[in-house]
């Protein structure tokens, strides 16, 4: 039978909906639990590697020998490194919290400002030269700025790394005397190939002269022998009563004219012949390669000898100044580094030809291993487009005549072979300086191998 109410539902159990709420919030729970463990071990291995950057960070700091200064925007200093501590902190003090123009010496050309005014224009410093105050006293510094930003590209600070410009001079100074020794081996590499080379053309061509100089000079003596045989009995025909009958031809072919000149020009041919002689004997000598052992002898007295000798011939009156040790022992060929002095006594003589009181300066003494025996001059000195070719062969500044160029080139070879160098450079008070050393003897040293006299 239908009635008006509706049926009603059957009731639910309460119980068991409880118990699924609870266990659905239990697993939410425990894979909220979870996800916090991966994110702290995350968040823990995380830390640990930023750790490890900061420790790494700490060590390059501390490790630098530059100073390091890290500053905030008010220019107050927030870092340090131990170089910067060690410099500009007292014993025991730190300078963490220093504003930085305290650190600037009041000498110093760049201040805060200036740091302050890049950091403005967001541009950093390029060696920029700063004087600061250190616990010795002010120095100079060449200082590089870099800019510090925040995450969001906000200006932080700035860092200042700077390094002593005395340790940056000497850097430069070492490599700048490492490139004059390497030009100066250069020119020295140059000079021996260039020597090398024309030895050997020089060696052909003395090769080449010495045989038809050896005839003129023969001939020419040959000649000037049989002058006086034709003198003599042109004479004795002219003392004859029919001599008259050839006058005429002896004025017009003037006979007696030829005659008086016929000696002074064989003498000429003569000096010529031997001018050309010694000019070829100095080739043979600047080209000689052959090697024998030398001997040891004393260069101070080689010194002594050559010079006076020299000044012996000398036609004026010469100031002497010798400061010459003794003994100098070397080896190889005293006769050779003989007539080496006496050629640069020679050259500094003629350097001084015009000068009112000629002064020469010639020392010798040990330095180290070495021998070193120096001449200078007060003449005019060595012009700076001569100086690069002073010891080519025929290179010379002397009047046609009275030099041959090759003094300074065999001067160069013997000393070369000697196992010396030569130096040639102007006075500090005027006048030339030149200067060659060679190995001192070492008695257990092995021979020297030297090209033979003549």
């Amino acid at each position: 039978m239908l009635t008006g109410k509706a049926p009603q539902p059957e009731p639910v159990n309460a119980s068991a909906e409880g118990e699924q709420i609870w266990l659905n919030v239990i697993g939410k729970m425990e894979e909220t639990w979870g996800q916090l463990i991966g994110q702290q071990v995350e968040l823990e291995r995380k830390n640990a590697a930023l750790e490890e950057a900061h420790a790494f960070m700490a060590s390059v700091f501390e490790s630098m020998s530059d100073v390091l200064v890290a500053c905030d925007t008010a220019l107050r200093i927030v870092r340090t490194n131990t170089a910067a501590e060690k410099l500009f902190a007292p014993e025991g003090q730190s300078i963490v919290g220093v504003r930085l123009e305290d650190l600037i010496a009041p000498s110093s050309g760049l201040k805060a400002e200036d740091v302050a005014s890049s950091m403005t224009r967001r541009q950093g410093l390029e060696d920029r030269e700063f004087q600061f105050s250190t616990t010795s006293g002010a120095l100079p510094f060449a200082v590089n700025g870099t800019l510090l930003y925040d995450r969001r590209q906000r200006l932080s600070g700035i860092v200042l790394l700077g390094r002593p410009l005395g340790e940056v001079r000497r850097a430069y100074s070492e490599l700048d005397q490492a490139h004059r020794n390497l030009k100066a081996a250069h020119v020295q590499l140059v000079q021996a190939e260039k020597m090398a080379s024309l030895g050997r053309l020089v060696a052909g061509v003395a090769h080449e002269l010495n045989n038809p100089i050896s005839f003129v000079y023969g001939n020419a003596y040959t000649l000037k022998r049989f002058v006086p045989r034709l003198v003599a009995y042109l004479e004795h025909i002219h003392a004859q009563p029919g001599a008259a009958l050839f006058a005429q031809e002896r004025q017009a072919l003037r006979v007696d004219m030829v005659v008086s000149e016929l000696g002074g020009t064989l003498d000429g041919i003569v000096e010529g012949a031997e001018r050309v002689r010694d000019i070829v004997a100095d080739l043979r000598r600047f080209s000689s390669d052959r090697r024998s052992a030398g001997a040891v002898f004393d260069m101070a007295g080689v010194v002594r000898t050559g010079l006076e000798w020299v000044l012996a011939s000398a036609d004026r009156i010469v100031e002497t100044r010798m400061d010459v040790e003794e003994p100098l022992e070397v080896e190889g060929h005293a006769g050779r580094m003989q007539q080496v002095v006496m050629n640069l006594v020679q050259n500094a003589l003629d350097a001084m030809e015009d000068v009112p009181h000629p002064v020469l300066c010639v020392t010798a003494k040990r330095d180290g291993v070495r021998v070193r025996v120096q001449i200078a001059d007060n003449g005019s000195g060595i012009p700076p487009d001569v100086a690069g070719h002073i010891f080519d062969p025929f290179f010379t500044t002397k009047p046609v005549g009275k030099g041959t160029g090759l003094g300074l080139a065999i001067c160069y070879g013997t000393v070369s072979d000697h196992g010396g160098q030569f130096t040639v450079r102007n006075g500090a008070q005027g006048g030339a300086v030149v200067a060659f050393d060679l190995p001192a003897f070492a008695p257990d040293g092995g021979p020297a191998v030297l090209p033979e006299e003549g």
